[in-house]
Order: structure tokens, then sequence, then C-alpha cells
């Protein structure tokens, strides 16, 4: 067997370690869908999730593979919270009237899933029901109300189940720490360094989530478990072993740089995952949080580099902008075929990953210049992606040599993922113009149109 088809055989394996459901497919590939939090925050109700549900089909989302509707937060009784006899969670009869079971049924008949919300603490963030302690009943609970995906959230864990240690990403203001070290930044005393080589399995962040994944999957229903632990505790080196996808980094907000109250825009959680990129394969997915796309003041071209570079991530694709209305041009980026083709491949599971930097030398911590130039096998061919964080245009220069799988010597047919157009057949390199806070996508293969790996 030659050595290609070797490597692609390999491809289709999952790790040793990683989570796969039973029923062969269910998160082996990143999620696809819509989440209510990021528009809708709490004021949500049956009808909102309905609604998305007959705009997912309508707007010919589905057939691209957007088939969650994902109810966040708020959606349970924030009062009573659980029955007195049954100590089931009580949804809010004011906004789901006829209960959970009645609007996943309805978003069933569509043809697509539906997904809840909850949290591995006392309380949810928004001070609604957790599911600490109550896992086996929330997770059969579920499992007979017909849910399909499971977003785990993680506040409000009380003192008896804080880590030993911490791994905080979001208070790293100089860099990642080294492996045995961990690092303050939130106004706290420092905490205690992890020993070297320190197992985080043994951390009770692993416990918590363990704990919830073992109740999902003894229920009688496979749900897909997305574990939002924001990169706390290592979670990217034992995620899959655990559930199918888990956060990395803090809540997203829809700006190019910065921070906002506790929220991160774009390029700080790109800097993240410009070194915490190699986690993800089939059934286990490195999650930088739903998709800001059309959302706040994000620019036309900041709103593609964004789904360009989580696609080529292979983060889940969780759209969070209202979609009735939804403006002609963001619903042409949440469908490009190209780049959701390559998130969803079925034969290559690594995402793109970092071979230059561009502004700042390699392997530069920075959150405003992250790497700037990605590439990634596909099924399909190379995938290039080179983001501009300048504010000005310039010209992007893709030197063959330097992509991985690609050389100086061969002639490649480059297409344009923007627009699915062939450029030309190109030996060396390729250059084009890309504007400010955009990013230039695209696929390359042989002159003979075959994959140059």
């Amino acid at each position: 067997m030659p050595l290609r088809l070797s490597i692609l055989g390999l491809a289709l394996l999952p790790s040793s370690f990683a989570l796969v459901s039973r029923d062969g497919h269910t998160g082996r590939l990143p999620a696809m869908g819509w989440n209510s939090w990021n528009e809708y925050e709490c004021a949500i109700n049956e009808t909102v999730f309905l609604t998305v549900g007959e705009l997912l089909v309508s707007l010919g989302l589905k057939d691209l593979g957007y088939n969650h509707v994902n109810i966040d937060d708020c959606w349970s009784d924030k009062v009573k919270k659980r029955d007195n006899v049954t100590g089931k969670i009580l949804p809010d009869y004011t906004k789901f009237p006829q209960g959970i079971k009645h609007t996943a049924d309805e978003i069933h008949k569509l043809g697509l899933k539906l997904g809840i919300y909850g949290d591995a603490g006392s309380l949810t963030c928004g001070g609604f029901a957790g599911s600490l302690g109550h896992e086996e009943l929330d997770a059969k609970t579920w499992a007979e109300w017909g849910i399909d995906y499971l977003k785990y959230d993680n506040c409000n864990v009380p003192d008896e189940w804080d880590d030993d240690y911490r791994w905080w990403p979001e208070n790293w203001l100089g860099g990642p720490p080294a492996e045995d070290q961990t690092a303050g930044g939130d106004g706290e005393a420092k905490p205690v360094p992890a020993p070297a080589g320190y197992d985080w399995t043994t951390s009770k962040s692993f416990d918590r989530y363990k704990i919830m994944g073992d109740a999902l999957l003894a229920s009688n229903r496979t749900i897909e478990y997305s574990q939002c632990a924001w990169g706390h505790a290592r979670i990217d080196e034992w995620g899959d072993s655990t559930g199918h996808s888990w956060r990395m980094w803090g809540d997203i907000y829809p700006i190019w740089s910065g921070k906002f109250q506790w929220s991160w825009g774009l390029m700080p959680i790109l800097n993240h995952a410009s070194f915490f990129y190699n986690s993800s394969n089939f059934w286990g997915h490195a999650d930088f949080d739903m998709l800001e796309v059309g959302n706040g003041n994000l620019t036309l071209e900041e709103s593609r580099s964004h789904f360009a570079l989580w696609a080529a991530l292979k983060s889940p694709l969780i759209i969070g902008t209202p979609l009735d209305g939804i403006k002609p041009e963001i619903l042409k980026i949440l469908s490009n075929k190209d780049l959701i083709a390559f998130n969803q491949d079925p034969v290559v599971g690594e995402p793109a990953k970092p071979y230059k930097w561009g502004v700042n030398p390699n392997f530069t911590w920075n959150q405003t210049h992250p790497a700037e130039y990605w590439s990634g096998k596909s099924s399909k061919g190379v995938h290039v992606f080179a983001l501009n964080t300048l504010d000005t245009t310039q010209k992007k220069t893709i030197d063959f040599s330097e992509v991985p799988g690609l050389d100086a010597r061969t002639k490649y047919i480059v297409y344009d993922s923007w627009t699915g157009k062939k450029q030309g057949v190109f030996k060396k390199k390729y250059e084009a113009r890309v504007k400010s806070h955009d990013t230039l996508a695209i696929r390359i293969v042989k002159e003979d149109g075959s994959r140059p790996y």
C-alpha cells in the first residue's frame, strides 16, 4: 500500500482514548447548528427555537449540515428549580408551556436535533439549577425529553470541588506557562503550581465532567456532549475521553481584538489556538466557542476571517446570530461549501495548523497579531489560510516551499475557497491582495487535479 494511502487510513482512526458513540456517528465530526445565547441570552421561549428550526430548513442551512437547535441557559424554573418529589429539573413553563419534550418533538419533525444547557456546578452561570450531584437523574431526564446535545458549563463550582492546581488559560498574560506551572493574573494569590508531569485526569474538573459523561452514556439515548470547561485543567489532554468537544478558552464576544468584561475578541482566542490546536481529530474537537459571524460591530471581512479560521480549526460551527432577517452577505459566509467541507471532512480529522506567524516571529504569544498562515490537508487537497491582522490591505504570498505537503518544483491549481473559482496554475508561489482583517482561503491540488500528498 502506498504511504499516502496508509496515512489516510490512519487518519480515519480515533485516538486510542477517544469516546466513540455507540451509534457510530454522533460526535465523530464537529457539531454544526445554532445556539441562542450570543443573541438572545435569557430572552428565550419555545417560539424562538421552533422559528429557528424552520429557518435552518428554509435557508438551506440544514442541507449544509447545520442540524442542531441548541437551547442555552435560562430554560428552567429559576425559583422552584427541581420537583419536590422526583428531583427532576423543572422547565420554565412560561417560556416552554408544554415542556421541553414538546419542543424536542417539534424540532425532530423538521429533521433536526435539539440541544440543551447544563452546568457542572451547583447553579448555572445564570443562577438556574446546576447538575453537580444530580448527573444521573438529569441525563436520564434529558434522554426522556428527546435531547440530542448537551452544552455543560463550568460556573458555581463549590469549594470542595476546586482543583488542587490551576490551569486557567484566560489568566495567561505573557504566554503559556511551562508544563509544570500555572499562572495567576485574576487578582488572586498565585495558585500552587502543578508538579512536573502532573496527570490532569486526577483533577476534580476531570471528575466533574466524566461523571456527567458516564451518566449520558448510561442513558438510553445518544447525546452529543459539549464540555464548556474554558480550557481548565488541561481539558485539551483528556476531553476526548469524556465527551465529544471541549471549550479551549473563555467566552467569545463580537469584537476583533481585546476583551469586553469577561468575554474575548477573535484575536485573543486565535492566539491561544496558535499554540493549542493539535488536540482535535475524529470523535474529539477543540471548541473555540460559538460563531459571532454577523454580530456586534464585526466588519464583513472580520466575519469572513472568523468563519474561515473556526472552520479551519475544526471547531464546532454553532451559529449565534438571528436567522430571521439575516443579511444575504452573512448567510453567504455561513453557507460556504468549501470551508464547511474542510471542517466536516470524512477522511482527514486533523485541523489546519500554523506554519508561519507573519507579523511576528514564529511562536510569538501576541493577542493582537496571532499566527497568520495556516494549512491543512483534506480529501480534496491542501488548504491554506492567510489572515491579515493589519489595518490596511496587504499582499499575501503563499510560498509553496513553506506549506507542509507542497514544494517549489510542482505546478499546482489554486482554487479560491470563497468563490469556488479556479485562479490558475502556479509554481513556487501564489500571491493575492487581502483586505484589512480578511483572510485568504485557497484550496490547492496538483496540475492533474490529484491531491498533492
